[in-house]
């Protein structure tokens, strides 16, 4: 890395954070009367908050999914601390991040924000050397094998069964929908996927936690045998680890309870799998500390076992979780998916199941469409 240049002629060793940008943008979903829903939660937007970073003559960008607040916490605690600090070392910074905002909230919106920062620190160390960021992360693979997820729970059953199959049609072998707002409608819903997609795909489910245990004990036992349902995500919150781990142990052999998109911190991970509450650990750069997060939870997979599945977010995902040894899938998910087109150039999209990133493109390959996202700002200005 000694003596490499950048566009403007200096030494990578030399670049220092010379300006960094915020901005947030809200996109309406696309459901019925504009609302989705899943076990717990209704919502009719998505909120992206985008952070950029300024170095060398280059930018990099991360971003995080979030309530708008996740924007000023980046403006009043991050910003003023990455102003003039050498950007060769995205690990460094993330550490003292960490330590910055101990007080003002690590968890939750303060995880978040450093995690779209570290985005964009790796993103723009990647651009300095004109390489991708795949070549730049120590990368187990080349590609991420996705799964479609949508299905919401308020998806009428033709809208529902088009979602899944269409997924299917695209090479994608396994399609998620969200289950257990209203369980009695669940059989029926499953049945029409089921013959939508034929014997072959794979079944997810995703309660996110609206589900007592016992409860959710009879309905993984009724996915599973009735429907050869693989994948049961966050039947009980996943907060309840004594509930994950007593339905890990007793529910079907064949069905792999999954968590781990809310947790925030590497002792939410550890929580995770000492003693083991899961099959399958789930992790979100967004959420969990952005790509040095990502490394660091790989490890942990990695030693105990375990495969790590990416949460969403898939313009980054594919990248990042390149990284991970025990790699499973990355979570194609409907909302984020449309988000990404709508406000970025260089978005990849599905090819026989997985997700490549370009070796063509620095850093993520990714470049804001600043006129298509303007509609959609909530916080920040557009850049002169």
């Amino acid at each position: 890395m000694t003596g490499r240049t950048t566009a403007g002629g200096a030494g990578l060793e030399e670049c220092r954070v010379d300006a960094v940008d915020v901005h947030a943008f809200e996109v309406p979903t696309d459901g019925p009367d504009g609302r989705e829903q899943d076990g717990t939660l209704d919502w009719d937007s998505t909120t992206m908050v985008l952070v950029r970073v300024h170095a060398g003559g280059r930018s990099g960008l991360g971003y995080t999914y979030g309530d708008v607040s996740v924007a000023s916490f980046v403006t009043s605690e991050l910003a003023p601390m990455l102003q003039g600090q050498d950007v060769t070392a995205p690990p460094a910074l993330w550490h003292r991040m960490g330590a910055r905002i101990r007080n003002a909230g690590r968890p939750g919106v303060g995880a978040m924000a450093v995690s779209a920062v570290d985005v964009a620190l790796w993103d723009l160390k990647s651009r300095l050397l004109d390489l991708p960021l795949i070549r730049v992360l120590p990368a187990y693979h080349d590609r991420v094998p996705v799964y479609g997820s949508g299905g919401f729970t308020n998806y009428p059953l033709d809208r529902l069964t088009e979602q899944l199959a269409g997924w299917v049609a695209q090479d994608i072998s396994r399609v998620k929908l969200k289950t257990s707002r209203e369980p009695e409608r669940d059989p029926q819903r499953l049945t029409a996927v089921r013959k939508a997609i034929g014997d072959e795909p794979e079944i997810f489910t995703d309660a996110n936690g609206a589900l007592a245990r016992k409860e959710a004990l009879y309905w993984a036992r009724r996915f599973h045998e009735e429907w050869d349902v693989r994948w049961l995500e966050e039947p009980v919150s996943s907060a309840d680890l004594e509930g994950l781990r007593m339905l890990r142990d007793r529910g079907p052999a064949r069905l792999e309870i999954a968590a781990g998109e809310y947790a925030f911190t590497p002792q939410d991970f550890v929580n995770l799998v000492e003693p083991p509450a899961v099959d399958c650990l789930q992790a979100d750069v967004t959420r969990c500390g952005g790509i040095t997060g990502v490394l660091e939870v790989a490890g942990l997979s990695a030693t105990r076992h375990l495969d790590l599945s990416a949460h969403c977010a898939p313009a980054l995902s594919a990248h990042a979780f390149c990284a991970v040894r025990r790699l499973r899938h990355l979570e194609y998910f409907h909302d984020h998916v449309r988000v990404e087109h709508l406000l970025f150039d260089g978005t990849l999209s599905p090819d026989g199941g997985t997700l490549r990133p370009d070796p063509g493109r620095p850093g993520l390959g990714l470049e804001v469409k600043w006129a298509d996202a303007e509609p959609f700002r909530v916080y920040g200005a557009r850049p002169a």
